[in-house]
């Protein structure tokens, strides 16, 4: 219960809520963060898993079709190795030659060179067709290097289709391990833009097929201009060419969009694949998601945090209410001194004060003589302004923080003096009788002089005796008022409280009559 009663004056603070409502939806939106951040980790490992998948497929539909084609190739060298092939009719040569060839709709030619690059055996046709390849890079390649193996050329324009295309082509050598010719087979570059046609790799994205030399084969979307050109110089293309795979993200030379590329070696040929997704598409739904989380997030945290001032500003406004009313409530309203209400809960805390360390405390009781009078002739307007005045005087009579100025009821007064023995209070009370007698602000019509005060006096030392409570201070007082209105007013009466009081008594001690 009493952890309940805490919580709920600590939730009572104004500064707590205005604490709670800025901190709360900071939280907020950092976790928010944290979550949006997450979301774009996932959406980049989905991305970076698309693009290794893609090129898993295409790779494998490459290598399996080039392979194929290659299988073909090697047929043809191995049955021009056949005994009497030379002697057979065209078209028995041919089918023997060509038995294992592919064929497929992006398959182009299929032909046989001599070491003079004259087609001697064609695929397509039992009487070959007639044209020299002996000035195409591949021939010459497999001239001058025995070991070449399968040789990728760069895209061309068949000198017999017209269509483009690049050729593979194999190495023929004469019995005695001379050169001997090349047979030869062409891929249409229809069959790569068909494969990556089949792809939706988002507005920005790209497809590209390289050889190892930077000359690219293909590329999707496709732009003619593209084709044969090379980028070996470009950073992107070392970095293809160094690792084997991998992926980074960087700004294409070609046309400065930002990607992500994922890259491969098509298993040993000379072929370099990349899938190049733009990192503007991959983020593009995560974009819109953080947009509506984000905002959604803020105008809530904003709305926080605008309740959260607002109940702060409110309590506070309440607070200061409180604590205004609590100072009316022991205020005075006529002469803005404390009231008695003030008064009797100061009385007991001074005369403890007093108790606990042995030092005096004195009251003072003033009470304006005849004040009726002035309320009969002048009118109560007046009387009030004659109050005010004696407030004032009164207050500049003492200048101490502790000490307390208040008005106990109609025109009586009291002055509450910690620390403050006999003698003391006597020359406050001295001097509240001066202060009265030179005051000239009276109404109009009071002359100086005119307005007097009786006062009673009564002091303890330390709470002992003969004053054992602070209603018996409060009633010594009192008395000693009456005794001074009972005297003639205009006086100051006193109660002795000690012996030693009255061996050390001085002038001060006595009646004073002004």
């Amino acid at each position: 219960m009493i952890l309940l009663r805490r919580l709920l004056r600590y939730l009572q603070s104004a500064q707590v809520w205005i604490v709670l409502g800025v901190v709360g939806p900071l939280g907020m939106l950092l976790i928010s963060g944290l979550m949006l951040l997450d979301l774009r980790r996932d959406t980049w490992d989905r991305a970076e898993q698309t693009s290794q998948n893609l090129l898993q497929v295409i790779e494998r539909d490459i290598a399996r079709n080039i392979e194929i084609y290659d299988l073909s190739l090697r047929g043809v060298v191995d049955n021009l190795k056949a005994p009497g092939l030379a002697d057979l009719s065209p078209v028995l040569r041919q089918l023997i030659l060509f038995d294992r060839a592919a064929s497929a709709s992006d398959m182009g030619v299929m032909l046989v060179l001599d070491e003079s690059g004259n087609i001697i055996d064609d695929a397509n046709a039992a009487q070959p067709r007639t044209a020299n390849y002996a000035d195409r890079e591949y021939f010459q390649i497999h001239k001058t290097n025995r070991d070449q193996g399968l040789y990728i050329s760069k895209p061309l324009i068949s000198r017999l289709t017209g269509v483009p295309m690049i050729a593979l082509s194999r190495r023929i050598n004469k019995p005695d391990g001379s050169f001997g010719g090349v047979a030869m087979g062409t891929l249409k570059l229809s069959y790569f833009m068909r494969l990556f046609d089949r792809i939706g790799l988002g507005q920005n994205g790209a497809i590209n097929l390289y050889r190892d030399d930077g000359t690219r084969i293909m590329r999707y979307p496709f732009v003619e201009a593209d084709i044969g050109t090379s980028i070996a110089a470009a950073p992107d293309f070392k970095r293809f060419a160094r690792d084997r795979s991998g992926s980074f993200t960087a700004v294409s030379v070609r046309d400065k969009v930002e990607r992500h590329y994922a890259f491969t070696h098509i298993g040993d040929l000379p072929l370099i694949l990349n899938v190049a997704l733009a990192t503007a598409d991959i983020e593009a739904e995560w974009r819109t998601k953080a947009w509506i989380i984000g905002g959604t997030s803020l105008v809530l945290c904003g709305l926080t945090i605008i309740l959260a001032l607002w109940v702060g500003r409110e309590l506070r406004h309440r607070t200061a209410m409180q604590a205004e009313l609590a100072r009316l409530s022991l205020t005075d309203g006529l002469t803005g001194l404390s009231n008695r209400r003030r008064f009797d809960e100061a009385l007991p805390h001074a005369w403890s004060a007093a108790a606990h360390t042995g030092r005096p405390l004195s009251l003072l009781i003033v009470d304006a003589d005849h004040f009726k009078r002035f309320n009969d002739r002048y009118g109560h307007q007046v009387g009030d302004d004659v109050l005010r005045g004696l407030a004032r005087c009164l207050m500049s009579t003492v200048h101490r923080d502790e000490d307390l100025v208040c008005r106990l009821g109609g025109e009586e007064f009291a002055l509450l003096l910690p620390e403050t023995d006999l003698a003391g209070a006597l020359r406050i009370a001295e001097k509240v009788h001066s202060e009265i007698a030179a005051c000239r602000l009276w109404p109009v019509g009071i002359g100086a002089g005119a307005v007097t005060v009786s006062i009673g006096v009564a002091s303890s030392d330390g709470g002992r005796r003969p004053h054992t409570t602070c209603n018996d201070l409060y009633r010594s007082a009192d008395a000693a008022l009456y005794e001074a209105k009972a005297a003639g007013r205009n006086q100051t009466q006193w109660t002795r409280t000690t012996e030693r009081d009255l061996e050390t008594s001085s002038p001060l001690l006595r009646i004073v009559n002004t």
